[in-house]
């Protein structure tokens, strides 16, 4: 638009767009009623009312999606961080379990070896679980104790 045609056009008083504001607020959509009864009380005409709040839902659609962009955002910030806080705990517990595991390595060449279980055992029961249990009964190759150490790590040392 050229200066000379914008000079015809009159600005809105913020008495007017406060009004209108508050209109807005109320009633998104605009109804014919109210834009004569908003076109009488503002001394504008109709078409007047109509536009601005046809710009005014046009700006405030788009202010609605930039707030719901942003919350999506950190919605997913937070969801990425969370993420690699657990892949950062399953690689601490991989660690662990290796360590867990080289150790049950480690007592296991140094024990007797364990009855299989295809074996039977001493009590003559031949189901798989019975075997399993008994096989472990029988062996006592993993110290509880040890065990937990091995998951705890090195103890604390006390300054006493």
């Amino acid at each position: 638009m050229n200066l000379q045609q914008n000079k015809g056009k009159k600005r809105l008083t913020q008495h007017q767009v406060r009004l209108l504001e508050l209109s807005f607020t109320h009633e998104k959509k605009l109804k014919p009623e109210l834009k004569m009864q908003l076109a009488r009380n503002l001394g504008l005409q109709p078409r007047q009312v109509a536009i601005w709040y046809q710009n005014k839902r046009a700006r405030w659609k788009t202010q609605s999606l930039e707030l719901d962009h942003k919350a999506l955002q950190l919605r997913l910030d937070c969801t990425l961080a969370e993420k690699k806080r657990l892949e950062q705990e399953v690689g601490s517990l991989k660690v662990e379990l290796d360590k867990v595991h080289k150790m049950l390595l480690g007592i296991d060449s140094h024990q007797p070896p364990v009855p299989s279980i295809s074996s039977s055992c001493e009590d003559g029961s031949s189901t798989r679980s019975a075997q399993l249990n008994c096989c472990w009964e029988t062996a006592k190759v993993y110290q509880v104790d040890e065990l937990f150490a091995g998951l705890m790590g090195p103890a604390p040392h006390s300054e006493n």
